[in-house]
């Protein structure tokens, strides 16, 4: 039986209460004898800084590197916005992409049959949308030198990032992408701005490049003004997307509204040996925390990415994502994903009704 040794973060907001059920589905699955589970948590971001004075406290990065995945809530307290930049919340997530090299981000944007109504799109523009987005993590003009603000000879203050990537860097990223499609409906669409971004004239080079040794994958390009459109008014046109930090953190956040809401949405975050950090898309909405209102299937559906990805549990990946549909088509429904002629739940009833659902299933 496989032993999952796991870090958890949970975070800021509503990270514990959404880290809470995704730990509870998997307590249960470990009940039934699916594998054996070890958990132990540690505070990140704003909870970090309050516990160490820094938001990626380091007894918790070194939990970090010992444990086999990491389930991560969400970070983010504006009480704390008046601090550095380097030891603001967010800052927490940035550093573990960049201390566990974990740079390939896969987001899925699929549209549960019973959300389609809830979209901000019309329903048979979204129906049966199923798209994954990867999304390069540590490089780009998150982590570009130079990068600050100076003082100009003439008093005025100037701002500046640099965008850079290697050609490994987008090589690296390139090759999970077209592996990604070969297990899906072999399409990928590259997502840059050739036209105008040296750097991103680089991406396409490469990406052009190394389709040549995947042949059984369509390969196209796009622009990124052009995709943030084509998102919106034909998105089941794409099957796989790939793009830098910047553009990926921008399309997949747009991509997420399609859904119905970003509360769906779950993400993996892997290194080369799939190691991962799993994460729903979403912050930490502070408005709404300690309320039993936040909805946890993002998180409950990344714990299902990190059983498939980090540790090959596909059956049980597959079983937690049948119970996550088998609540929605009972027409249960967090305040975000509300209907007409739903059941309005909260946090806690929504988790227990998904490990109810493991149970009927099991």
């Amino acid at each position: 039986m496989k032993e999952l040794c796991l870090a958890v973060l949970p975070g800021d907001g509503i990270g514990p209460e959404i880290t809470a059920q995704a730990v509870a589905v998997l307590r249960r699955m470990a009940d039934q004898g699916r594998f054996r589970v070890t958990l132990e948590e540690a505070p990140v971001g704003g909870a970090g800084y309050h516990a160490s004075g820094h938001p990626l406290p380091q007894a918790t990065l070194a939990l970090c590197q010992k444990a086999d995945a990491i389930l991560f809530g969400a970070v983010g307290d504006f009480a704390l916005d008046h601090l550095p930049r380097e030891l603001r919340p967010e800052q927490a997530i940035l550093g573990l992409r960049k201390a566990l090299n974990l740079f390939a981000n896969l987001r899925p944007v699929m549209i549960y049959p019973e959300l389609a109504g809830a979209s901000s799109l019309k329903p048979e523009v979204v129906s049966g949308l199923d798209l994954l987005i990867l999304r390069e993590l540590t490089g780009d003009i998150y982590f570009g030198q130079p990068r600050g603000i100076r003082v100009l000879e003439n008093g005025e203050r100037e701002g500046f990032d640099t965008m850079v990537y290697r050609e490994s860097e987008i090589e690296r990223i390139g090759r999970v992408a077209f592996e990604a499609a070969r297990k899906r409906g072999r399409r990928l669409c590259s997502i840059d701005k050739a036209n105008v971004l040296e750097t991103t004239q680089l991406w396409r080079e490469v990406m052009t490049d190394l389709g040549k040794s995947y042949p059984d994958v369509a390969l196209s390009h796009m622009y990124v003004d052009n995709a943030a459109m084509q998102l919106l008014k034909n998105p089941k046109q794409f099957d796989v997307m790939v793009t830098g930090n910047m553009f990926g953190d921008i399309l997949s956040d747009e991509a997420s509204m399609l859904t119905g809401s970003i509360g769906m949405l779950p993400s993996a975050s892997l290194d080369a040996n799939n190691k991962g950090l799993y994460e729903p898309i979403h912050g930490s909405a502070p408005d709404i925390a300690g309320q039993d209102k936040a909805n946890p299937l993002a998180t409950i559906l990344s714990a299902a990415m990190m059983l498939r990805f980090s540790f090959g549990l596909l059956e049980d990946a597959n079983a937690i994502e049948r119970a996550v549909r088998k609540v929605l088509a009972d027409g249960l429904a967090t305040g975000d994903i509300a209907r007409d002629r739903c059941q309005m739940v909260g946090t806690r009833q929504m988790g227990a009704a998904v490990v109810a659902a493991l149970e009927e299933g099991s």
